[in-house]
């Protein structure tokens, strides 16, 4: 979930830079929402037998989340105009409380109004991630103007943060059978955050959020952006496969305890920011374009990995793997994206979340109707084809780019390392 820093021009903006209320509560949401992201895979496994789930049913709820996501990431902009950057702000943070009401909630009806719950719940969370982005890529720039690209790296690094320490906060509570209570704190959290984001002062951009958005027929009239879309949409089949489905494989397909399989959920999160950090190092001295095309071939390993995992050791190894694989593949393609449309960076942006959230969600909800078909371990080595294709739909994207489009600036790379 990454934009280029919005610009940082009025006094109004340096004068706060520093206040520590308004850095807190910027990055705290950022960690919320990382933590709200990995809500429901983290309780997966106890939705699916509480609410007599079959893998087909599991999957679908994640395209509620995907709608509403590419609703929110599509209108936030106008949004932004409308109400302000901190009205946003606080909308989504307020969203993001609501799902994990609903997600709490399911404990206390019916299987059927659990159902209706957990599907209200991936809406809301979807639309509190389609949302956030604005504020999350501008505030950052504008509470620290002087290091922007270090501050947009903060968040979204918490943002990925949250998305680690999510399953080992809720492991307790779910060894204790209490797993609501994990949703609820969240709810809790981010209610309090959305109420402090209205009520403490922050910057406000010098120019409107999406003024690089007036241009956006040209980018949509592109083949070359929608050939960027479409291997995001692909990678992000990939994703979803992996983090959506991580505790049901090892907990159902490989039995191993619901501890061992939120560690791997962890694991998996831990070492995608942890990679997106590395690579934000590295490619000072490598070019972007190495890196990219470098990440499918590590997840076609972690793919075959993931499959043949059978103890605690292989499987939280193995996500592991995935997550370092799938960790700079996304902001990378942005950070490309973005070069090749300078002047609508916002809406490229936006548009490439959109296509995220799209894959991450029909990719998972196809793994759950072909589980009537397939074994989880046997779908895992087939959604290396996704890579494969990736490695291919990457090789012309690179090739249309060459003469007389200009090198990516590799400054504009590493400030985009950051968790989706």
């Amino acid at each position: 979930m990454m934009t280029s820093p919005t610009t940082a021009g009025s006094m109004s903006g340096a004068k706060i830079a520093a206040a520590p209320s308004a850095v807190l509560i910027v990055y705290a949401g950022a960690l919320l929402q990382g933590m709200t992201l990995v809500s429901f895979p983290t309780v997966s496994a106890l939705l699916k037998q509480t609410l007599a789930l079959s893998d087909a049913d599991y999957g679908a709820i994640f395209l509620p989340q995907v709608a509403l996501a590419i609703v929110g990431a599509v209108a936030g902009g106008a949004l932004a105009r409308m109400i302000g950057l901190k009205a946003l702000f606080a909308l989504a943070l307020a969203a993001n409380a609501t799902s994990q009401a609903l997600l709490a909630g399911t404990n206390f009806v019916s299987p059927s109004g659990g159902v209706d719950l957990l599907l209200a719940g991936t809406a809301s969370l979807g639309l509190g991630f389609g949302l956030i982005g604005g504020p999350i890529n501008a505030y950052p720039g504008l509470l620290f103007p002087h290091r922007s690209q270090t501050a947009i790296v903060a968040a979204h690094s918490l943002i990925g943060l949250g998305l680690a320490i999510g399953p080992l906060i809720a492991g307790p509570f779910i060894a204790a059978g209490t797993w609501f209570e994990f949703p609820v704190g969240l709810s809790s959290a981010c209610a309090i955050a959305s109420t402090a984001a209205l009520l403490i002062r922050l910057p406000q951009p010098a120019t409107p959020a999406a003024a690089d958005e007036t241009k956006a027929t040209r980018p949509a009239a592109s083949p070359i952006f929608w050939l960027f879309a479409a291997i995001t949409v692909i990678y992000a089949f990939a994703e979803g496969t992996f983090s959506s489905w991580a505790v049901i494989f090892l907990r159902d397909s490989k039995g191993l305890p619901d501890m061992t399989a939120s560690f791997a959920l962890s694991a998996f999160w831990g070492s995608l920011v942890a990679g997106r950090l590395l690579v934000s190092v590295l490619i000072v001295r490598v070019p972007a374009k190495i890196i990219w095309v470098s990440l499918p071939v590590l997840m076609i390993a972690a793919f075959w990995l993931v499959s043949f995992a059978d103890s605690a050791a292989t499987g939280i190894g193995a996500f592991a793997v995935a997550g370092l694989a799938c960790s700079a593949f996304l902001p990378l393609t942005i950070s490309l994206a973005v070069d090749r449309f300078p002047d609508n960076v916002a809406w490229v942006s936006s548009m490439l979340i959109a296509a995220l959230m799209t894959g991450v969600g029909v990719g998972s909800w196809l793994v759950g109707g072909l589980q009537s078909h397939l074994p989880l371990d046997a779908l895992y080595r087939w959604s290396s084809l996704y890579p494969i294709l990736v490695l291919a739909l990457a090789r012309f994207a690179l090739d249309s780019s060459r003469g007389g489009d200009r090198r990516p600036d590799q400054s504009v790379a590493a400030e985009t390392i950051g968790p989706p």
